[in-house]
């Protein structure tokens, strides 16, 4: 039977879960449910309605997995709990400091409804996730780095346009260079936030707001900015559209450690994405972890889950033998 899905919220990641959809056979897209007029979506789907985000509840039995698309920001931290009591469901919930309060809300919810979430699933959190997990297991005696972009952060972007005053906006996270030469030369330094990234933010405006007060939310932004070397831009939206269309992304995941009687023998581990598209990525990571969760769902299982309790079988339409055969 094909897993039905919903896709709540149609904005760069919906539209990235419905073309994955499309290279899942065994998954089929059952309803788009959205906050804005629903008569006014243009979907790529035949046939698949657009439904008020409202009337969400009343397709709680046609709907297998409901897939959250909303900002970190403001929208998941009250949408997923909500939908955990009706459905089973993903998020990519990505603002790290806050994910143990995340989970305990949802998980709260999910029981109480006899529900599976999944939350916090991307590629980071979620693939980088694993990889700084697997490799801390096998070198116990090392240190983590993570470098992200340059490339576009979907959620720090979304986290500036909800600044009053502030019309559209794009936001790069930049490694620096010369700290990430250090961690891949076995230097294993002693890095600060700050000392590892900047962050460089294109800020399209409304006529006469006040600049230096957007400025000043964006750079005091706890979990965003406050801890970066952040610089921000104030362009027109025709620049905007010009030079910042694209929603790149992409990073490395680095380990290094020590292995032998004294440490004599030293290793690195590392894992690296080059991303085209942030969220059309991001939904195919959501997408592999919505099968993941309706398995899980039809076991009997309940509450909250996060890349690291869920097993890596669940992510492949292929049966175990399969995976034994061509993969293993």
């Amino acid at each position: 039977m094909s897993i039905r899905v919903g896709i709540y919220g149609y904005g760069n990641l919906g539209r990235g879960i419905e073309s994955a959809l499309r290279q899942n056979p065994d998954m089929t897209l059952a309803a788009v449910f959205t906050r804005r007029d629903p008569a006014t979506l243009s979907l790529s789907t035949e046939g698949v309605p657009a439904v008020a985000a409202a009337d969400a509840p009343l397709w709680r039995d046609k709907i297998d997995v409901m897939i959250l698309c909303g900002g970190s920001a403001k929208d998941l931290p009250e949408q997923t709990p909500a939908l955990a009591r009706l459905f089973n469901v993903v998020d990519s919930f990505d603002t790290h400091a806050e994910i143990p309060a995340h989970f305990a809300r949802v998980d709260e919810s999910a029981r109480e409804g006899g529900r599976v979430a999944t939350v916090s699933v991307g590629w980071d959190p979620g693939m980088f996730s694993l990889n700084r997990f697997l490799a801390g297991a096998i070198l116990p005696d090392g240190a983590d780095y993570t470098f992200w972009g340059k490339g576009v952060s979907q959620g720090h972007s979304d986290a500036i346009r909800r600044i009053e005053g502030v019309l559209d906006a794009r936001q790069y996270t930049v490694p620096r260079p010369e700290a990430l030469a250090a961690v891949r030369a076995g230097e294993q330094p002693s890095l600060s936030t700050r000392e590892k990234h900047t962050r460089e933010c294109f800020v399209v405006a409304e006529e006469g707001a006040d600049l230096s007060r957007i400025e000043r939310e964006i750079k005091e932004m706890p979990h965003y900015f406050a801890d970066y070397d952040t610089t921000v831009h104030f362009i027109s939206a025709e620049e905007l559209a010009r030079d910042h269309s694209g929603i790149p992304h992409g990073g490395v995941v680095i380990r290094t450690g020590k292995t032998g009687k004294a440490g004599e023998h030293s290793h690195k581990i590392e894992y690296s994405l080059s991303l085209d598209s942030n969220p059309e990525f991001t939904a195919s990571v959501l997408v592999a972890y919505a099968r993941a969760t309706y398995r899980l769902a039809c076991e009997g299982a309940v509450g909250c889950k996060t890349v690291f309790d869920v097993p890596p079988a669940y992510l492949s339409p292929k049966s175990h033998g399969e995976l034994l055969s061509t993969l293993l």
